[in-house]
């Protein structure tokens, strides 16, 4: 098999050395393949010999990837950590972006790439980790997705709530529907986005309405909570709730029973709620955003998921399962050696949403069905991240008129979904409408008479049409 590119051909260093970890203990090297199997295979680096590792039968660890030379590389103990070096592959040992001649791995969770396999090292414990059954979705064998399965595992069949605490772009949506298949309840799993509704339509979202409640309401219609009978709310962006939302939510979770809109009569619900919030609740109660009594309710059960940059031998694995989600729009494609050394250097701000994106830009600029080094485009690191407190609703105007009226550009700085925005945006006219002081200063070449109707036409799409900014 010939060199992907010239860019990879050749070693960039003879050795390289990464930082150290506190010595004890020995060393577990995990091999996650491009034969996609579920289970990373696992095996312990002895002391006193090298292990050769590769796809021939001469080979210590058969590797079982058609990328992988019949003896493509050695490990072996070394003071320090574990030394990898290559025996002239054709398709090299990269460590990053960097194909090298030999490296000493010295930190849990180092990683480098034969082929198309990574290989990660592990700090051997003394007690083996039992074997989790598969979780629906769940994609990840690496210690902190492991934590995530067994606290699924053990509170699935529960009716206590849960708070999924995250990152955006980290899953909790794939947590979400995994607890409820594996709970047990017959109902459906209804996803609702909290932060995406004013204040004005919670009532209808959650509670739903009778026919007649008010003009224009024909027929009868079930909320969030009605539909969910016997089954699971998902409550996602469940700190952007409104004061005046949490109130009413607080109300239905302490008495099981809701009210719809021109109804006459309580009605009762079995609902299970899965809440879900990239912002900290806690600090979020702090501030005084986020009522107390709804956060002890919501946060029986707190899962936190874990970044992208914090799991990184679950790269391929995702990798795969992405690319085939994919291939109806690029095809069938894998990625090289190279490529996916390139995307284990990446820090993944944007975690497994990011990924997705990038693996398509990659797969439609790859013309065959390999991906390379070079079709893999990364964005550029971003700055330092601002402070939490910049993303709230009572921010939204601020951040509108920083990014010159585009919502997307506006959400994104505030680090939230663009309806969340959108959402904030609504709250910030209802309450602006009868108090000028309120509305932001005008933009360059706008009136302060033309700010309001900024407001309007920012709300309902991403940037102001010049009529709105201009006279």
């Amino acid at each position: 098999m010939p060199p992907e590119s010239s860019l990879d051909d050749e070693p960039t260093s003879d050795t390289l050395v990464l930082p150290a970890s506190p010595a004890g203990g020995g060393w577990l090297v995990e091999l996650d393949g491009a034969d996609g199997a579920d289970e990373a295979e696992t095996f312990e680096v002895p002391a006193g010999r090298a292990l050769v590792l590769g796809s021939g039968r001469h080979a210590d660890v058969r590797v079982r990837d058609r990328s992988v030379s019949s003896r493509h590389c050695t490990l072996a103990l070394v003071d320090g950590g574990v030394r990898v070096e290559d025996l002239g592959s054709t398709n090299g040992l990269h460590v990053g972006a960097a194909r090298l001649a030999s490296a000493l791995l010295a930190e849990e969770g180092a990683t480098f790439v034969i082929g198309r396999t990574t290989v990660t090292l592990r700090r051997r414990c003394d007690e083996r980790e039992p074997a989790l059954p598969r979780i629906p979705g769940l994609v990840g064998s690496s210690p902190a997705m492991r934590r995530v399965a067994a606290e699924i595992l053990r509170h699935a069949r529960s009716r206590q709530s849960v708070l999924l605490q995250g990152e955006s772009g980290t899953g909790k949506d794939v947590v979400a529907r995994a607890l409820h298949a594996l709970s047990g309840r017959t109902g459906e799993l209804v996803p609702l986005n909290v932060g995406a509704f004013p204040d004005s339509l919670a009532d209808a979202e959650l509670f739903g309405h009778r026919r007649g409640a008010y003009t224009g309401a024909v027929s009868s219609r079930a909320g969030a909570f009605e539909t969910a009978h016997q089954g699971t709310l998902f409550l996602d962006e469940v700190a952007e709730l409104s004061p005046a939302a949490q109130v009413k939510l607080l109300r239905v979770v302490e008495d099981g029973a809701v009210r719809p809109i021109g109804g006459s009569q309580p009605v009762q619900v079995d609902v299970r709620i899965i809440s879900a919030s990239w912002a900290p609740l806690e600090t979020r109660v702090r501030e005084g955003r986020f009522r107390v009594d709804l956060y002890h309710r919501l946060s029986t059960v707190t899962i936190t998921l874990p970044p992208l940059r914090q799991r990184k031998s679950d790269l391929p694995a995702l990798c795969r399962v992405l690319l085939e989600r994919l291939s109806t729009d690029v095809g069938d494609k894998h990625l090289s050696g190279a490529a996916l050394a390139r995307l284990l250097e990446h820090a993944w701000p944007g975690n497994v949403r990011e990924l997705s994106a990038v693996l398509y830009r990659a797969g439609m600029a790859a013309p065959g069905s390999e991906i390379l080094a070079a079709h893999v485009t990364l964005p550029e690191p971003p700055a330092e991240r601002r402070a939490l407190e910049r993303a709230s609703p009572g921010r939204a105007e601020a951040l509108l008129v920083e990014n010159r009226g585009n919502v997307s550009a506006a959400a994104k700085a505030a680090g939230v979904p663009r309806s969340t925005f959108r959402s904030w945006l609504a709250r910030t006219r209802a309450g602006a409408q009868n108090r000028p002081e309120m509305l932001s200063p005008p933009l360059p070449g706008e009136t302060q008479g033309t700010t309001a109707s900024r407001v309007r036409a920012s709300a309902e799409g991403d940037a102001p049409s010049r009529s709105a900014v201009t006279k």
